[in-house]
C-alpha cells in the first residue's frame, strides 16, 4: 500500500523542502522570484544552494547536473560532483551560488542553426528558480536554460519562460481595465495528456526498425487490430498495471501530478494523464515523464514506444495540450461561468484567442510539424492538418448572437435520466467533445490535440502564449484610449467575433467537405512538415516573434533551419534502415523461402509426376515476382537517397526532396515487402510480426 500523501515530491526541492531549510528572509526572497519572476540576488543564490546541496547530499547525491532542453527535443544532462579538493589531502563538499545558476556547456555540439561554429564552443547553463530541483539517479538536477556565448537562445525554455512573461503581461493590463488591480501575475497553465505503446523487450530487440527509427518499416496488419474497439478503456494487463504502478510511484516522487491511467484505442497501447501546472513546470515534467517511462518499461521486460505513429493500420500516440490561463489571486480567465453571455471578461479573452488561432494557423500547425507526426495528422486518430476551433453548440451561438446583435438566454444543463431507480440523474455539459477538432474548448480551457506523442510540448506553448499575448496587446492598446471602456469592449468582442468567426468549426474535421469548405473559408491546411515550415520565416512571423522579444531573426531562421534538417535527418534514417532490413534480412529470408519452395515441388515431382504442386507453383512464382520488385525498389531506394546530397545546400529543397521521392519509395517498397511477409511462413520471416508485437504483453 503506497501512502501518496507521503511520498509526493519527496524528491523535490519544493516549497516545503524550502520554507524548512531556508532563513525566512531567503525563502521569501525565493517564492517572490518563483510566484512573481523578481529577479534574484547572488546573496539568496549562494543560500538556496547550500541547501540544496545538503538536502542533496542527505539523500544519496554525490553529483549535481545542469539539466536543459537543447533544440533536439529531449534533455541534456552533465553531471560535476560536490567535491572539493583540501590542502590536507581530503576534499569537502560544496556547491556555490555560482554554481547553482551558472553552468557551461559546448554550445556548437547541439542543434544551432548555424548560430555557432564548430570551433565557437562555449554555451551557458542558467538556472531556471522558477522549476524546482530534483533528485534522480544519486544526482541533483537542476532545470536550466542554455543559450550561445553571444547571447543567442539554444533551448526551448528560453523562449516559453519569455512567452509567458509576455502574456502574464498583457493579461494583467488587460484585467487592470476591469479594475482587478490586485492582480499581478497571470500563468498559462498546462496538463499534457501522454499516449504511448508498450511491448515486450524480446521484440522490440528483433526489430532493427524500432530500435533505430521508433517506427516500423515493414509489417503487415495484424490479424486482429483494433476492429472491435475492445482495448479501449479495458481491463488493464497485469505486466501492464506492474509498470503502471511503479510509474505513478517514481512519478509523484519527483512532484508529477500522475492522475489518469487507461487503455488506449489500440492494443498495447496506453494514457497518462497529469493534473496541470504551470506551462514551465508541466513541459519539465512532461519530458521527465517519457524518460521514466522509457527506463521503468526496461524493468519490467517491456520498451516503451514514443513514436506517434509506431504500427500502421492501428491508432498512433498523440498527446493532448490542456491549455488555460489563471491569475495569481485564483481565478480562471478561460472560465466562463453560469451566464457566459454577460461575463464581458471571460467573452474577451475568448476573442483575443480565437483571433491569434485565426490569424496565425500557420503557427499553430508548424509548432506540431515532424515527420513522425506527418503519419498521423489527418487520419482517424488525430485532428486534420487543417487548424480549426471547436466551441461547442452553446458557445458558438453566444459568438453568433452578439456578432448578430440577438439576445441569448442561457437554458442550463439537460437533465439526463438514466432510467434506473437506483442510479441518479445528472446535468450534462453544455458542449460535446469533438475528437476531431484540432483546438476545442473544454469547459475552462482549450485542448491543442495536434501534437505528437514524442514532442516536447514547450513549442506548441511558446506558439500559443505568444499570439495570445499579441492579441491582448492589440485589445489594451485599443481599450486603454477608449472613453466609454464598456461600449469600446463590447465593440471590440464583436468585431472580433465577425471578422475571426471562419475559424470556428463544430462539425467533423475528416470529411472532405470540411476540406473544401475550410478552402473556401481561407483556412490554411499545410499537409506536411516542409509545407507548413516554410512559413516560418514569413515576415509576419518574423516580425511577431521580435515586438513580444521571444526570439530575434537570427533565432527564428536558426530553427527554421534546425526543423528542416532534423526531418530530412529522420527520413534518411529510416531509408537507410529500411535498405539494410532489405538486404540483409529479407531478402535472403525470401530467397531461402522460395528456394525450399522449389525444392518442394521438384521433390514432390520425382515422387510422382501424379501429384499436384500447382499451389506450390503458384505461390512460387507469385513470391519470385514480389521479391524481383522488391530487389528493383531496394536498388531505387539507394539512387534516391544518393541523390540527395545534391539538395544539401538548401534545407527546405532538401526536405521536399526527401518528402517528394525518397518517401514515395519508401511506401512501395513497404507494400511489396508487407506483401510478402502475408505470403511466407512465420518460421521464415525474420522479423516479429505485427500481431506478435501488439500482443505480447500480458
Amino acid at each position: 500500500m503506497i501512502d501518496v500523501p507521503s511520498i509526493f515530491g519527496i524528491d523535490v526541492f519544493n516549497e516545503q523542502v524550502m520554507k524548512e531549510r531556508l532563513p525566512k528572509d531567503i525563502y521569501e526572497a525565493l517564492k517572490a522570484t518563483i510566484k512573481n519572476g523578481e529577479s534574484l540576488d547572488i546573496t539568496v543564490a549562494n543560500c538556496v544552494a547550500e541547501a540544496m546541496k545538503e538536502w542533496a547530499i542527505e539523500k544519496g547525491c554525490t553529483h549535481y547536473t545542469h539539466w536543459f532542453q537543447p533544440m533536439t527535443g529531449i534533455t541534456a544532462e552533465k553531471h560535476d560532483s560536490f567535491l572539493t579538493p583540501c590542502d590536507n589531502g581530503k576534499v569537502i563538499m560544496e556547491f556555490s551560488g555560482k554554481e547553482l545558476t551558472k553552468g557551461e556547456s559546448d554550445a556548437s555540439s547541439f542543434p544551432n542553426g548555424g548560430i555557432r561554429a564548430t570551433f565557437e564552443a562555449r554555451g551557458y547553463t542558467a538556472w531556471d528558480p522558477t522549476s524546482y530541483a530534483f533528485i534522480k539517479d544519486s544526482s541533483l538536477y537542476i532545470p536550466t536554460a542554455f543559450m550561445s556565448y553571444t547571447g543567442e537562445v539554444l533551448d526551448k525554455k528560453t523562449p516559453l519562460l519569455r512567452s509567458m512573461d509576455r502574456v502574464s503581461e498583457e493579461a494583467v493590463r488587460i484585467l487592470k481595465l476591469f479594475g482587478k488591480d490586485d492582480v499581478t501575475r497571470v500563468t498559462a497553465n498546462v496538463g499534457a495528456e501522454q499516449e504511448y505503446f508498450l511491448i515486450d523487450r524480446k521484440m522490440y530487440e528483433k526489430r532493427k526498425d524500432l530500435k533505430y527509427t521508433g517506427r516500423t518499416l515493414f509489417g503487415a496488419r495484424a490479424t486482429k487490430g483494433q476492429e472491435l474497439e475492445d482495448h479501449y478503456f479495458g481491463a488493464i494487463k497485469s505486466r501492464v498495471s506492474d509498470f503502471m504502478k511503479e510509474l505513478d510511484e517514481q512519478l509523484w516522487k519527483l512532484g508529477i501530478y500522475s492522475k489518469t491511467k487507461h487503455n488506449e484505442v489500440a492494443p498495447s497501447q496506453h494514457e497518462l494523464a497529469p493534473i496541470f501546472t504551470t506551462t514551465n513546470i508541466a513541459t519539465d515534467q512532461n519530458q521527465l515523464t517519457m524518460e521514466t517511462m522509457k527506463t521503468i518499461a526496461r524493468k519490467h521486460g517491456m520498451s516503451c514506444l514514443l513514436h506517434e505513429k509506431p504500427f500502421a493500420d492501428v491508432n498512433g500516440s498523440g498527446k493532448h495540450n490542456n491549455w488555460s490561463l489563471s491569475t495569481n489571486t485564483g481565478e480562471n480567465l478561460l472560465k466562463p461561468g453560469k451566464k457566459p453571455e454577460e461575463n464581458t471578461q471571460f467573452l474577451l479573452f475568448l476573442a483575443a484567442v480565437i483571433k491569434a488561432v485565426d490569424e496565425h494557423q500557420d503557427l499553430l500547425r508548424i509548432s506540431v510539424a515532424t515527420a513522425g507526426n506527418d503519419h498521423r495528422l489527418g487520419s482517424s486518430e488525430a485532428p486534420p492538418a487543417i487548424i480549426s476551433m471547436y466551441l461547442g453548440d452553446d458557445l458558438e451561438a453566444i459568438v453568433d448572437a452578439i456578432i448578430n446583435h440577438e439576445d441569448y438566454e442561457t437554458h442550463g444543463g439537460v437533465l439526463m435520466k438514466t432510467g434506473v431507480e437506483s442510479m441518479p440523474d445528472f446535468k450534462k455539459d453544455t458542449s460535446d467533445r469533438n475528437r476531431t477538432s484540432p483546438f476545442a474548448f473544454t469547459g475552462n480551457k482549450f485542448e491543442f490535440r495536434s501534437l505528437g506523442s514524442s514532442i516536447s510540448i514547450s513549442c506548441p506553448n511558446i506558439m500559443l502564449n505568444t499570439i495570445v499575448a499579441d492579441a491582448l496587446s492589440q485589445f489594451a492598446d485599443e481599450l486603454e484610449n477608449a472613453e466609454d471602456f464598456k461600449s469600446a469592449c463590447r465593440r471590440l468582442i464583436r468585431r472580433t467575433f465577425k471578422n475571426h468567426k471562419r475559424i470556428i468549426f463544430n462539425g467533423d474535421g475528416y470529411t472532405d467537405e470540411w476540406v473544401q469548405e475550410a478552402k473556401r473559408r481561407g483556412l490554411l491546411n499545410l499537409r506536411n512538415t516542409p509545407e507548413a515550415l516554410k512559413h516560418f520565416v514569413d515576415k509576419h512571423n518574423i516580425e511577431l516573434f521580435e515586438r513580444n522579444r521571444i526570439y530575434g531573426e537570427k533565432e527564428v531562421r536558426a530553427r527554421y533551419e534546425i526543423l528542416l534538417e532534423n526531418y530530412s535527418k529522420v527520413i534518411a534514417i529510416e531509408a537507410q534502415t529500411m535498405i539494410n532490413m532489405a538486404k540483409k534480412d529479407i531478402f535472403p529470408a525470401v530467397s531461402k523461402f522460395t528456394g525450399e519452395l522449389a525444392q518442394t515441388i521438384v521433390s514432390k515431382k520425382a515422387v510422382s509426376s501424379a501429384i499436384p504442386t500447382d499451389a506450390e507453383e503458384k505461390l512460387l512464382t507469385r513470391m519470385s515476382e514480389l521479391l524481383n520488385k522488391f530487389a528493383v525498389l531496394t536498388s531505387e531506394l539507394e539512387e534516391k537517397l544518393a541523390l540527395a546530397k545534391n539538395y544539401k545546400d538548401n534545407p527546405l529543397t532538401l526536405a521536399e526532396y526527401y518528402r517528394d521521392y525518397v518517401l514515395t519509395v519508401m511506401g512501395k517498397l513497404r507494400v511489396v515487402g508487407d506483401n510478402m511477409e502475408t505470403d511466407m511462413s512465420t518460421e521464415h520471416w525474420p522479423y516479429p510480426s505485427y500481431g506478435d508485437m501488439l500482443y505480447s504483453v500480458q
